[in-house]
């Protein structure tokens, strides 16, 4: 039987419950509605839940963030696999089929964006969960993501149908580019469903400290990627004096960029399901349940308060990046006084493609961070969160300065492992220089906005980008890359500058903010 000191502190700490976690479909009585709290757990600051309970800060960095690593390798090579196709399909089509998936790709990017939002919700309730102990707010968290995603992303896939062939346009693609684009994205388009599961599922889970089963998904659609994009497009692949002939008798000058994305769709199929049988199955302390598929009103409304943000956060960089591609548009077609050059938004690609690599230490680190401080704030304790924070962001910061090296120094050599066009190897390593200079503040950038996201400060993230972006990412790429006449490397310059000033303000939010005393 308890004593009366236990019970006690069970109902001081029912006080700081959050008043948005108790709704009409709740108990009563608050306090039962967070039996399942141990108050002394939450006294000496412990996680309570989930796969990193009682496990030391350190163990729980590198227990999240190598297998998130891995997973978003993976996750990047679907697009390197893509492109690496394209960039070996005929020579008569191989420049328009990499322009028209370069900038198919912002519309995958699109689609990321608007899926993540509601991940990033149901990760910041989840964590929060798991470092209290309430296990049936986590339930609930991941049954309406779940549900949210599958529809969510259907609507998403109806939004690339009709953005294709306007993103094209404003590109300034070439007729046959911009066929190749259209084809690319409605292909691709047919699977976000699946997509939206696997991408809000793996945030969940990442929510809850699981992070190895994510990337074992993400290492199973890669391999499918790999397979059926080369035997759906005919490609040959050839390097130096090696041919790899292609399995199937197909035409790939018709049928290459379907291939490429039927492939790339029938992956994301295969992810999504995999996804829902694990979290049936249940991992440490967290599970799919059936009656949690039709959310209320309550946890819906705590799922969307936080991805909203995050959504729109994502919108802001992306209808930049259109204003990018305008640009880049602009300069290839000779508009800015410049000789008019086709293959840019390629260079403009392959380089995205490797910053992709670049980024993933800090993501991982990002992610870990936002998980573990997540879990932290929910034990009811701020100086560990702060300390995960700050231990992830050095951590990312001398891995990404690491890649920022070899960028600068292999430039040439990273372009060539993609295409062997003259314009896309004079204008690459260019690039790649200016962004590898930079690398460590994007180190910063990430890790820092992951880990404010994951405890749930998106609407100081979202303030923050876009008054960076709109304020000095696209006036400083346009006067570089456009105005002064430096073409697609002052484009890169700018941007770099900018993501150099966007990492000091997150961190400044970060010292002086307020956020650890924010609910979810």
């Amino acid at each position: 039987m308890k004593s009366t000191e236990h019970i006690e502190r069970a109902a001081d700490a029912d006080k700081d419950v959050p008043l948005s976690s108790i709704g009409p479909d709740d108990p009563a009585d608050g306090l039962m509605a967070v039996a399942e709290v141990d108050a002394d757990s939450i006294e000496d600051g412990q996680i309570r839940a989930g796969r990193l309970a009682g496990k030391s800060m350190w163990s729980a960095i590198w227990i999240l963030s190598l297998p998130i690593l891995l997973q978003q390798l993976m996750a990047a090579c679907v697009g390197l696999v893509d492109k690496i196709l394209a960039g070996h399909l005929p020579g008569k089509v191989v420049v328009p089929a990499m322009d028209g998936i370069g900038v198919g790709t912002y519309v995958g990017w699109f689609t990321g964006i608007a899926l993540a939002g509601l991940g990033v919700g149901g990760q910041a309730i989840i964590a929060r969960s798991m470092g209290s102990g309430n296990k049936k707010d986590a339930h609930d968290a991941l049954g309406a993501s779940v549900t949210l995603g599958v529809v969510w992303g259907g609507f998403v896939g109806v939004i690339m149908w009709l953005l294709a062939a306007p993103l094209a346009a404003i590109s300034g693609l070439t007729p046959e580019a911009s066929a190749h684009c259209t084809t690319y994205v409605t292909v691709i388009a047919w699977s976000m469903p699946f997509c939206g599961v696997m991408t809000v599922g793996g945030l969940c889970l990442h929510g809850a400290g699981e992070t190895a089963k994510p990337s074992w998904i993400s290492i199973g659609i890669n391999v499918i990627n790999l397979v059926a994009s080369w035997m759906l497009s005919g490609v040959v692949i050839r390097y130096g004096e090696h041919t790899l002939p292609a399995p199937l008798s197909i035409n790939p000058e018709t049928w290459g960029v379907w291939g490429i994305a039927a492939g790339t769709s029938l992956s994301y199929i295969a992810g999504g399901i995999v996804t829902v049988w694990i979290m049936a199955a249940g991992v440490k302390d967290l599970r799919l349940e059936k009656s949690a598929l039709k959310p209320t009103r309550k946890i819906m409304w705590r799922i969307a308060r936080l991805g909203i943000p995050n959504f729109f956060e994502g919108l802001a960089m992306w209808g930049a990046s259109l204003f990018l591609m305008g640009f880049i548009g602009d300069i290839a077609r000779g508009a800015t006084g410049l000789e008019p050059r086709q293959g840019l938004i390629g260079a403009h690609m392959i380089t995205v493609q490797w910053e992709a690599f670049s980024f993933l230490p800090g993501f991982a680190m990002g992610t870990a961070a936002g998980a573990l401080a997540g879990q932290y704030l929910g034990a009811r304790n701020p100086q560990m969160a702060r300390k995960a924070i700050w231990a992830c962001t050095y951590l990312g910061m001398i891995l990404m300065g690491t890649m920022g090296i070899i960028f600068m120094t292999q430039g040439r050599f990273l372009a060539s492992i993609i295409s062997d066009q003259a314009v896309h190897l004079e204008e690459v390593p260019k690039l790649l220089m200016a962004c590898g200079v930079v690398q460590v503040f994007f180190a910063l950038s990430m890790t820092v906005r992951q880990g404010l996201r994951g405890v749930g400060d998106v609407k100081w993230i979202l303030a923050i980008t876009v008054g960076s972006i709109y304020g000095l990412r696209l006036p400083l790429a346009w006067a570089l890359g456009v105005w002064m006449g430096y073409g697609l490397a002052g484009i890169w310059w700018g941007l770099s500058i900018e993501l150099a000033i966007r990492g000091m303000l997150f961190l400044a939010r970060f010292h002086y903010g307020n956020w650890q005393k924010l609910r979810v």
